[in-house]
């Protein structure tokens, strides 16, 4: 007669390997309020930040986390004495703080860029525009998140 199965050797070593790997292994971390402020205070130290001038376009509702549209546009004129330098872009529940930057110049024309970014779940998303007098806009987003897109 053959028995079926796994010996009870096999099934000790495979189920203490099993606990071992779920001990060991390193929790999913996500940036928070505290990671982005941490992040933007590197990036332009104590400025003082307003609000205005940046239009952040995203759903409320995205239902796929994994392609979330994106649309950023800074009220600027774009002249070689008045242009935004930089708009930079922070979620607040991602593995990392920072999603996206981008920079522009005079010779951009206008200060518009427009993206699919992958967000982890409901977060709110930061956009800081960079201007060339040193200036920082900023405008802020919630974004629901029905289906994870970078781990649930």
């Amino acid at each position: 007669m053959i028995e079926a199965g796994v010996s009870r050797r096999a099934f000790l070593a495979g189920t203490s390997i099993s606990a071992l790997a779920l001990f060991i292994a390193p929790k999913a971390a996500f940036a928070d309020v505290q990671a982005v402020e941490e992040e933007m205070k590197k990036l332009f130290g104590d400025k003082m930040i307003s609000e205005g001038r940046v239009t952040l376009d995203v759903p409320q509702i995205a239902e796929n986390g994994l392609v979330v549209p994106m649309n950023i546009d800074v009220e600027s004129p774009m002249t070689e004495d008045d242009y935004v330098k930089a708009v930079h872009v922070f979620a607040e529940g991602n593995p990392l703080p920072g999603v996206i930057s981008y920079h522009f110049t005079p010779a951009s024309g206008r200060a518009s860029a427009s993206n699919r970014i992958r967000l982890a779940r409901t977060q709110n998303l930061v956009a800081i525009a960079e201007m060339s007098d040193g200036t920082l806009h900023m405008a802020k987003a919630e974004v629901k998140v029905t289906i994870g897109g970078c781990g649930g």
